[in-house]
């Protein structure tokens, strides 16, 4: 699906009143109006309208994708004005196969705008999450926990209530989440179920270019990862001593 929203983000509003359900989109790209420092490093703020773009691609099974370039998307014709990052895509969240995309701006000719691109057996090499132990890590906590004892649960006799309250404290971890986010390279060692045979599939994959070798990869990937989440499931058991 193919979106342009205005300014005043239109689409976006329109897309969220009528509450849409379309299960079988497998991308919503386009031009989305929105600044916002998820998807842009050189803007530090967090734009409230971008909460409902999430809303909108959750209600779909979509996640927001990001690119390999870390590039702007619009280039303006004016020195004065910056170039932006505004032209975003979701993707299926179920595919292992769709999960980045790359940014062509050699290709925009005269236009204004870059090309987006996707193919079915890029991999991914970087994310963006928290570290665990890090410096920033440790300030989320923090502010979570400082923003969790100003919430106001004194009336939360009833669902009603206790619901709000649930969905406050639920945007103030999503909020204080995406504000700590930091992209970091995807290596073997971020992955403690990758072993030898991942690494070997992978190469041979990448030296033929193949679907055959791809689907070789991804199947190890899935069994690696099945074996090492059932292993941890066992040793949690075995050492709770319950499910």
């Amino acid at each position: 699906m193919n979106i342009y929203s205005d300014l005043s983000h239109s689409m976006i509003k329109y897309l969220k009143d009528m509450e849409f359900n379309f299960w079988n989109l497998l991308i919503m790209t386009g031009d989305f109006n929105i600044y916002n420092s998820l998807w842009d490093p050189s803007y530090i703020h967090h734009s409230f309208i971008s909460d409902n773009l999430f809303v909108i691609a959750n209600s779909f099974n979509l996640s927001l994708s990001y690119s390999t370039d870390h590039i702007p998307t619009r280039y303006s014709d004016n020195a004065n004005n910056s170039n932006l990052v505004i032209n975003l895509m979701f993707l299926h969240s179920d595919s292992s196969e769709l999960n980045t995309h790359i940014i062509y701006p050699e290709w925009c000719l005269t236009s204004d705008y870059t090309l987006l691109t996707i193919t079915k057996e890029y991999i991914n090499t970087r994310k963006r999450t928290i570290t665990k132990n890090s410096k920033e890590n440790d300030i989320f906590i923090k502010e979570v926990i400082v923003s969790f004892a100003k919430l106001d649960t004194s009336s939360i006799s009833n669902i009603s209530n206790l619901e709000k309250v649930i969905l406050d404290f639920a945007d103030i971890v999503h909020c204080t989440w995406i504000k700590y986010l930091k992209l970091i390279n995807i290596t073997r060692h971020s992955k403690s179920w990758w072993n030898d045979k991942c690494n070997s599939d992978l190469v041979s994959y990448r030296s033929s270019k193949s679907i055959k070798s791809w689907k070789t990869f991804w199947k190890t990937v899935k069994n690696m990862k099945r074996e090492f989440f059932n292993l941890k499931i066992q040793e949690i058991v075995s050492k709770k001593r319950g499910p």
